[in-house]
């Protein structure tokens, strides 16, 4: 087992797939066009370590079961309980504490199937009414990135919804210290198993000599295959990240089911990541058709109003940006998951990524595609046909 696997990425999926490989004893070597390993899973330097976008872990599936076994999410962090009392929804213009008893009855409704093949908001609105249906698909902006969301497939988006704010106490974690944490502790071991990592080391043609696992965005999948046929459906949204001095009023976490927008403290479970007696705040907001990024912003800072009373007088750390392309797979209505583009792309090059055919949401399909190339790729440089255990 002397051919090497190459890994040209270094972000989630493509540390998860290098760490993969090399438990097998496989030699693999890793090439990062950044100077850091991470990828989307960088954050903000202290003292305010902040995300491009919500980050958080879900517990309920295969990819937490492998990331807990080698210890990358060790170290979680919890709401306090005058946290979790401010959760907020807004809706007509107004935040209240509970969802409207439209949206409550379809929350309850777990085991109900949502046809493939049919667009979330016709199908939603066939079952309730269209202001449920708007007010659900605008909930789960916040794994979308949409601002027209009902438009999806209606079995996509009522999977997100019920994984996120059906009545199964959502399996939420948060490490302490952030995804950057996780990052630093993936690339640790990588370092530990012999991986050959090369940071700022931009590859242009597709390397020979063994398998390649690719584990960048589609674009530049694209033209580092030469494969015109890499595109992908993924969402764009506003983002605002900030650092405030702490005020009792503040809002902990609030759904705005009027435009799609999310509002998130990161400090309410985990207090490291901001200076004492400060709180960060994450909100984004999905940009409209033909609506400019400005726009989209100004249409956030008016949501920042409600959930964070005079926040302009106590701000202490600011960033904005936008996330477009980098947000996850969105699936059209008649497709699903397994529609998406393949991992195994044939003579041993293998695509990874959020964009590609496997199960998960945004990060857990980076983590399930690698585990699943690398499985691939093992067994391609040593002729073994045991697959590498998930977990």
């Amino acid at each position: 087992m002397n051919t090497p696997i190459t890994v040209v990425g270094g972000g989630l999926a493509g540390l998860t797939a290098a760490i993969a490989a090399a438990e097998t004893g496989v030699p693999v070597r890793l090439f990062e066009a950044h100077q850091t390993l991470g990828g989307r899973g960088r954050a903000t330097p202290p003292p305010h370590i902040a995300h491009d976008g919500a980050h958080v872990f879900y517990a309920d599936g295969p990819h937490y079961t492998w990331l807990k076994k080698r210890g990358f999410v060790a170290g979680l962090g919890r709401p306090g309980l005058a946290d979790a009392t401010k959760l907020g929804f807004r809706t007509g213009g107004e935040i209240r504490r509970v969802p409207p008893i439209g949206m409550l009855r379809a929350q309850s409704r777990k085991w109900l199937p949502a046809p493939v093949d049919v667009d979330f908001h016709s199908w939603a609105t066939e079952r309730w009414d269209e202001r449920t249906a708007t007010q659900i698909a605008h909930a789960i902006s916040v794994v979308t990135y949409d601002a027209n969301t009902g438009r999806l497939s209606a079995a996509f988006v009522w999977d997100l919804f019920q994984r996120v704010l059906g009545p199964v106490v959502p399996a939420v974690r948060w490490v302490r210290g952030g995804w950057q944490q996780t990052m630093d502790r993936m690339a640790a071991r990588a370092t530990e198993l012999g991986v050959r990592v090369e940071t700022g080391s931009r590859i242009t043609e597709l390397p020979t000599g063994g398998p390649v696992v690719v584990a960048t965005d589609l674009d530049s999948a694209r033209r580092l295959l030469g494969d015109d046929t890499l595109h992908g459906i993924s969402g764009f949204a506003a983002l605002l990240d900030l650092g405030v001095t702490k005020d009792r009023r503040d809002r902990s976490l609030v759904f705005d089911l009027d435009e799609g927008g999310f509002h998130e403290s990161y400090t309410m479970q985990d207090d490291t990541i901001a200076p004492a007696g400060e709180s960060l705040y994450q909100l984004q907001m999905p940009v409209r058709d033909n609506e400019s990024r400005d726009a989209a912003h100004q249409r956030l800072e008016h949501f920042a109003d409600s959930t964070i009373p005079d926040w302009r007088s106590r701000t202490t750390f600011r960033r904005t940006a936008t996330a477009k392309g980098r947000t996850g797979a969105l699936d059209l209505p008649g497709t699903t998951w397994r529609d998406r583009h393949a991992i195994d792309r044939g003579d041993g090059v293998y695509l990874v990524g959020d964009m590609v055919a496997a199960p998960g949401m945004r990060g857990e399909i980076s983590i399930n595609s690698a585990i699943s190339a690398a499985s691939s790729a093992v067994r391609a440089v040593s002729g073994n046909h045991s697959r590498i255990e998930s977990v």
